[in-house]
């Protein structure tokens, strides 16, 4: 295919008795016109796309507020819930209109789940998230690269990719992931049920995350999302962090076995008690829930007493 070559007069620098070089200059540039490239953005690269925006942000934000001499240091656990909320809003803004942005694999196993999307669909999109997530957490480790070694706690540096407990109790840990990603999942079903402004939808679902966070976070720092945990893990485990520790694969499962849980629960229960659609799948998902409760209750009362 030719290139059509086109030549282009963009400016002029000073003119003779005008106070400018004492001369007149045409500033020209060459500008070549290639084959263009049909690119249509599929679901997977949208949700690589979002999900990368979304670590980014996300992970950026704790970076500021945990790694040593970062002018945000300490400032917060507010600054967090607030950052990951943007960040959120806007990956939505980036590819909600191509992918519906999902950037969360317990939102699309629990959309499937739900019959929102159909199950061929969701290896494509986990896949997506998880390498988006990766994607993230590599430039955040390249945003702050300063900062790592002159940051003394491991924990801290884990802490910037990865969720840990507050406590660590398998049940009671597992409980919290799952009801914040109930919460997440139920309520982005009903916030879709309501008509807003042309382009609200992102800021209130930031709006979510951000009061999830605020309400519900504190005791496992709210993954609520398996890629946005398992990915950025990976990329710690993998990346020449300087003065890193272990990447606590022991409680790995945690972030992601709960949230898968309770994003598959809040989209059954939305469609369950809201649509009428109490089918054998509806008491199966509520019956393993009240299990793995019953569970963590039991468990704490007995460590209590001892």
């Amino acid at each position: 295919m030719s290139k059509t070559t086109i030549w282009k007069q963009v400016f002029t620098i000073g003119s003779v008795g005008t106070g400018g070089f004492g001369y007149q200059d045409k500033i020209l540039y060459h500008q070549t016109s290639f084959p263009k490239i049909n690119f249509t953005m599929s679901n997977f690269t949208a949700e690589v796309i979002g999900t990368m925006l979304l670590v980014l942000l996300g992970d950026g934000v704790v970076g500021g507020v945990l790694l040593k001499s970062s002018k945000a240091q300490n400032s917060g656990w507010i600054v967090i819930t607030l950052g990951w909320g943007l960040a959120v809003a806007l990956a939505i803004y980036a590819v909600g209109s191509y992918s519906g942005a999902h950037i969360n694999p317990a939102v699309t196993i629990g959309f499937a789940a739900a019959g929102q999307i159909s199950w061929e669909q969701v290896p494509v999109y986990v896949l997506g998230q998880m390498i988006g997530a990766m994607i993230g957490a590599i430039l955040v480790w390249i945003h702050y690269l300063p900062h790592w070694k002159q940051t003394e706690d491991p924990n801290l540096k884990l802490a910037v990719f990865a969720t840990a407990p507050a406590y660590r109790r398998t049940w009671p840990n597992l409980v919290s992931e799952i009801v914040g990603t109930f919460v997440l999942v139920f309520a982005l079903f009903f916030i879709g049920a309501n008509e807003f402004t042309e382009g609200l939808n992102p800021l209130i679902v930031g709006f979510l995350i951000l009061a999830i966070g605020l309400s519900l976070g504190g005791t496992t720092g709210y993954a609520i999302n398996p890629a946005r945990d398992l990915g950025p893990r990976l990329a710690h485990a993998f990346l020449p962090i300087a003065g890193k520790g272990s990447s606590d694969w022991a409680y790995s499962w945690i972030p992601v076995l709960g949230p898968i849980i309770g994003g598959v629960y809040g989209a059954i229960f939305y469609r369950g008690i809201f649509e009428g659609e109490t089918d054998a799948y509806f008491w199966l998902t509520t019956a393993v829930v009240l299990i793995i409760m019953l569970m963590a209750v039991f468990k704490q009362i007995k460590e209590d007493q001892n």
